[in-house]
């Protein structure tokens, strides 16, 4: 069994569609290691915020058939899969890490490059595995949030209590 992490995010229904995948993903895995729930503004378009989590699991397939089985998921809740990586969506679920395994292929990037570069990534997942070592950086994802800087991503907990670990908050 190897420990992985994922990514989950919605805009469109996103209470609806995060409470199935947790769901499905709980009925299909077992236990699962939940990040807080976030809300960011979209990147690289305009439209409605989304909300993100990490979560974590820990399973014994193969990587190949893991995405299958994740895209399985984002199928049953209406994914529409379009040729613009910008564009709302009812769930994305992004396979973050699977152990500490380094995968570069056309089809596939391990560990996610997205996890050093957007907040609502690295946000939940310092929350929930702030301990673990990026496995190409050597540093810790609670020491690459602790320096993480960009003040073009507003992030903020969906029930507006403050988890540890800075955050970026909407303005007044």
């Amino acid at each position: 069994m190897v420990r992985i992490w994922l990514s989950l995010g919605s805009n469109i229904d996103r209470q609806r569609h995060i409470t199935q995948a947790l769901h499905d993903l709980k009925a299909q895995f077992g236990e699962l290691v939940v990040s807080r729930t976030y809300e960011s503004e979209a990147v690289g378009f305009d439209g409605n915020s989304f909300y993100n989590l990490v979560v974590g699991i820990e399973t014994g397939l193969p990587v190949e058939a893991l995405v299958q089985r994740l895209r399985g998921i984002e199928d049953a809740n209406g994914r529409v899969r379009s040729g613009d990586k910008y564009t709302p969506r009812t769930l994305d679920i992004d396979l973050l890490t699977y152990g500490d395994q380094v995968i570069d292929s056309p089809k596939l990037q391990l560990p996610r490059d997205e996890i050093i570069h957007y907040a609502f990534v690295l946000l939940p997942l310092s929350e929930v595995a702030g301990e673990e070592m990026h496995p190409l950086i050597g540093k810790s994802y609670q020491a690459l949030w602790d320096v993480f800087d960009d003040a073009d991503q507003r992030i903020w907990p969906v029930d507006g209590q403050p988890a540890g670990g800075k955050e970026k908050t909407p303005a007044p």
